[in-house]
C-alpha cells in the first residue's frame, strides 16, 4: 500500500507541475499579445494643401469617414495653405473637434488664415523649423483688404471658442485675427500675430519641432504602428479631373456646340444628346463638391427655357433670348465659384477671372467651330448617316401621291358633279378629283391630267367639250 500511495502522489506531484509550467507559458504569451495588441496604433495620415474651399472641405470629410471605418487610433494631418474660405474653414474645424479620436497636425511650412483655425482645432500641433501659424484676418477675395468688422468679430469668436475646446490662449487667437490685441511678451498693437516654430512652443501653439511624421510618433513613444495613408477613391478623381477649369471649358463647348447646332438642324438628335451627356459631367462633379448650389442651377435651366422660348415662341430676338443667355451663361460662371448665396467677397479674384476665362471660352469657341465647320460636317458622309441631307425636288421628277399604281392619260366618268371637285370612276374604282377650275357634269367623260396627294386633276375629255 505504501508503494501504491507514494507512486500516486509522485504521479499527481508531476501532473500539478506540468499543468502549472503549461498555464505560464499560455499566460506569458498572452500577455506578450496583449502587450503586442495595446502597443500597435492605426496612424490614418491624410493632406490639407492648398487653398481652403468647398473641394478640400469634402476631401477632409471623406477622409475623416474612412478613417472611423478603418477603426483608426490616430488622425495625423499635413498642412501647408495659405488659407481660403471662412465657411468652409469652419466646417472643418467643426468635424476636427467633433471627432472622437485624437487629430494631430503637423505643419510642414505654413498654416495661415483658415489653417490656422483647423490647426488650433487639433489635439496636438507639431511643426518644422521654419513654419509658421497665424494671421487669420478675413480679408475680401476681390482686393486683399481686411473685411468689414462683423466678418472678423465672427472670426474672432470661433478662434477663441476653438482655442478654449483645445486647451489654448484663446486671447493669442483672437490676437491672430484682431491687430488691436495687446499681450505683454507676445504681441504689440496694430500687429496680426504669426508664429514661428520657437514661439508656437513657447506659448503652447506647438507641442514640439519635428521633421517628420515618424519624428512626431518617436517623441510620443509609438513604436508599434501602422501608417494608412489616405487616397481619393478613383470616383473621386474623376470627379477631381471635371473640376479642372480647362475640362469644364471643353465641356461648356459641347454643350453650348450643341444646343446650336442642334438649333439649327432640328430633328439630328445626336449634338442635344452629346450637349445633355457634357452637362451632367460638368453639373455633378461642382454639386457633389458643394460648389453648384440648387438656384445656380435653376437659373441655368431657366436660362434654357428663355432661349428655347425666343426660337420658338417669340418672334425676332430681343429681351428673352438676351435673359436667357446671360442667365445660363452666368450660372455657369456661378457654379465654379464658391460663392454664399450670390456673395462674392471672399472669393478670390484669380478664381473668378478663371472662371469667367474658362466659360468664355467654351461659349466662343462652340459659336466658332460651328461657323466654321458646321457646313462642312452637314456635307460630310457621317452626317449623312444620322440625318436626312436628300431633297426630293418636284423639279428632279418627284411628287407626293398617294396612289401606287399610274393613273395619269387614264379615261373615267364623273359620277357627281364637279365643280371644280367631286368624284370619278376609272375602272369600276372610284377617286376624288378636281378640274382646274371647269365645271363637269355628271356622267361626263374625264383624263388624268396629274396625280399629287390624295386627289386626281382631271380635265373634261375633248371630244366631249
Amino acid at each position: 500500500m505504501n508503494k501504491v500511495g507514494n507512486k500516486g502522489i509522485r504521479f499527481f506531484t508531476r501532473t500539478i507541475v506540468a499543468l502549472s509550467i503549461a498555464l505560464l507559458a499560455i499566460t506569458a504569451w498572452a500577455s506578450e499579445q496583449a502587450k503586442y495588441q495595446e502597443g500597435t496604433k492605426k496612424v490614418f495620415v491624410m493632406q490639407i494643401r492648398g487653398d481652403i474651399d468647398p473641394r478640400m472641405n469634402r476631401y477632409v470629410d471623406l477622409a475623416l469617414t474612412q478613417a472611423t471605418e478603418q477603426e483608426a487610433d490616430l488622425i495625423l494631418i499635413e498642412m501647408d495653405t495659405y488659407g481660403g474660405a471662412v465657411n468652409d474653414a469652419n466646417d472643418i474645424r467643426t468635424r476636427i473637434l467633433e471627432y472622437e479620436k485624437p487629430v494631430w497636425v503637423f505643419i510642414d511650412n505654413d498654416a495661415a488664415s483658415a489653417g490656422a483655425l483647423i490647426s488650433i482645432a487639433c489635439d496636438s500641433i507639431y511643426t518644422v523649423p521654419g513654419a509658421n501659424i497665424g494671421a487669420a484676418t478675413v480679408v475680401n477675395g476681390t482686393d486683399g483688404m481686411a473685411a468689414p468688422d462683423k466678418y472678423q468679430s465672427y472670426m474672432r469668436g470661433i478662434m477663441r471658442s476653438t482655442a478654449e475646446k483645445t486647451g489654448r490662449d484663446p486671447l493669442i487667437a483672437e490676437g491672430m485675427v484682431d491687430d488691436r490685441v495687446e499681450i505683454e511678451g507676445v504681441t504689440e498693437a496694430g500687429k496680426v500675430i504669426t508664429f514661428t516654430t520657437s514661439e508656437a512652443i513657447a506659448n503652447n501653439y506647438c507641442e514640439a519641432e519635428v521633421a517628420s511624421i515618424q519624428d512626431i510618433l518617436e517623441k510620443n513613444e509609438i513604436v508599434d504602428y501602422e501608417l494608412i495613408e489616405y487616397e481619393l477613391p478613383s470616383s473621386e478623381k474623376v470627379i477631381a479631373f471635371f473640376l479642372n477649369p480647362i475640362v469644364s471649358g471643353l465641356l461648356i463647348l459641347v454643350i453650348t456646340g450643341g444646343i446650336f447646332f442642334e438649333l439649327q438642324t432640328p430633328g439630328v438628335g445626336f449634338p442635344l444628346a452629346a450637349a445633355g451627356v457634357a452637362l451632367i459631367l460638368y453639373l455633378v462633379p461642382y454639386y457633389l463638391n458643394g460648389l453648384a448650389a440648387n438656384w445656380e442651377i435653376a437659373v441655368f435651366f431657366v436660362g434654357l427655357v428663355l432661349i428655347a422660348l425666343e426660337v420658338f415662341v417669340i418672334p425676332g430676338f430681343g429681351v428673352a433670348g438676351i435673359a436667357g443667355i446671360t442667365c445660363s451663361v452666368g450660372a455657369l460662371i456661378f457654379m465654379m465659384l464658391g460663392n454664399d448665396n450670390f456673395n462674392f467677397d471672399y472669393v478670390p479674384a484669380g478664381e473668378i477671372t478663371k472662371a469667367a476665362t474658362a466659360v468664355g471660352l467654351g461659349v466662343f469657341g462652340s459659336i466658332l467651330l460651328l461657323i466654321i465647320f458646321g457646313y462642312r460636317i452637314t456635307q460630310s458622309k457621317m452626317f449623312e448617316r444620322v440625318a436626312l441631307v436628300n431633297t426630293q425636288k418636284k423639279d428632279d421628277g418627284y411628287i407626293a401621291t398617294f396612289y401606287t399604281e399610274d393613273l395619269v392619260g387614264k379615261e373615267g366618268v364623273a359620277v357627281t358633279i364637279l365643280r371644280p371637285s367631286g368624284r370619278i370612276e376609272i375602272n369600276d374604282q372610284v377617286y376624288d378629283a378636281y378640274t382646274r377650275g371647269e365645271y363637269v357634269e355628271l356622267g361626263s367623260k374625264v383624263t388624268v391630267v396629274s396625280q399629287q396627294g390624295t386627289s386626281l386633276q382631271v380635265r373634261i375629255k375633248k371630244n366631249e367639250a
